[in-house]
């Protein structure tokens, strides 16, 4: 923001399949069997209407087993019980098929509101709760750094660490951070002075109001090129750094936030800098399905504006 295969679980659908023998196609089989018979018939047996014979013919029915709800699994349970959000994902047999229970609302246990999971959605619409969150394990970014807001998750900063040096070895340049996590009252000082500068409406565009920031939760890092001394967040889209992270960062659990063509949905201007941790997991599975906003995988509503 400017400022600063793991095994998958079947999962059909419960069902019943009733398979009864056509009339007609009874008709012409027994038809032919008692053809090839040469009894004849007494007054003490007589064969009853052919029909009537097919119509007797027992129904067949094949169940299928209903699949356990993914939230009551064990390994579910105990991995949301150790917080351990990327063994939950792998869990439910995957970044696609989280996802999927998740949009067809057969995810109960799973919140996308819960600011210290990874897969928490933070917008305009879907502010933190409580607003002052403090994320916690917390470590300084592994990299170069722009400002004094150095601190970031400490999944976030492992993942951040491998993805610079992977960017170094490709000869891509050299990657350094402008800021991550940033604290509700910095966030407020930060977007009073976007307003003040600017006026709101603009602000808005590029500053998330305090309380609706994902850098709060410390799994968002804005990143910088530093090939020859490390420029600024707006210089950032022009640059090889900026390319191979466009096309590999979702190899190390980042997705781009706010993409190009997507304020719409996003309510933000193009930020190719801003970076989001979701894990690899769900990035993969968010690369892999070709989705661009966070509210399009979670088939979430667009969230362009504030409420009031």
């Amino acid at each position: 923001m400017r400022g600063a295969m793991h095994p998958r679980h079947a999962s059909p659908r419960s069902r019943v399949l009733t398979i009864a023998l056509p009339i007609g196609l009874a008709v012409t089989a027994l038809g032919a069997m008692w053809a090839m018979t040469e009894v004849t018939p007494t007054a003490d047996a007589v064969a009853p209407p052919l029909p009537a014979v097919a119509a007797q013919l027992p129904s067949v029915e094949f169940a299928s087993v209903a699949p356990a709800d993914p939230c009551g699994e064990p390994a579910v349970v105990d991995a949301l019980a150790a917080g351990d959000d990327e063994a939950v994902i792998a869990a439910f047999g995957g970044g696609a098929d989280f996802r999927d229970a998740i949009v067809a609302g057969s995810a109960p246990c799973i919140s996308l509101a819960d600011p210290a999971r990874r897969w928490v959605v933070v917008n305009k619409t879907h502010p933190l709760a409580p607003e002052d969150y403090e994320p916690s394990q917390m470590t300084e970014a592994p990299v170069q750094t722009t400002t004094a807001s150095r601190l970031i998750r400490t999944d976030t900063a492992a993942a951040l660490g491998d993805m610079a040096e992977a960017l170094n070895a490709s000869g891509s340049g050299v990657l350094g951070m402008n800021n991550a996590y940033r604290s509700y009252g910095l966030q407020v000082s930060n977007y009073s002075g976007q307003v003040s500068a600017a006026g709101q409406a603009e602000a808005d565009l590029g500053s998330a109001r305090p309380g609706f920031s994902e850098h709060q939760t410390g799994l968002a890092v804005d990143v910088v090129a530093c090939d020859s001394g490390c420029g600024g967040i707006d210089a950032f889209g022009a640059t090889a750094e900026s390319e191979w992270v466009a096309a590999h960062a979702w190899e190390y659990g980042f997705i781009v936030r706010y993409e190009a063509d997507a304020t719409g949905t996003t309510g933000y201007e193009p930020e190719p800098w801003h970076l989001r941790y979701v894990g690899p997991e769900l990035a993969s599975a968010y690369h892999e399905g070709g989705y661009h906003t966070l509210e399009e995988f979670f088939a979430l509503p667009a969230a362009p504006d504030y409420a009031h």
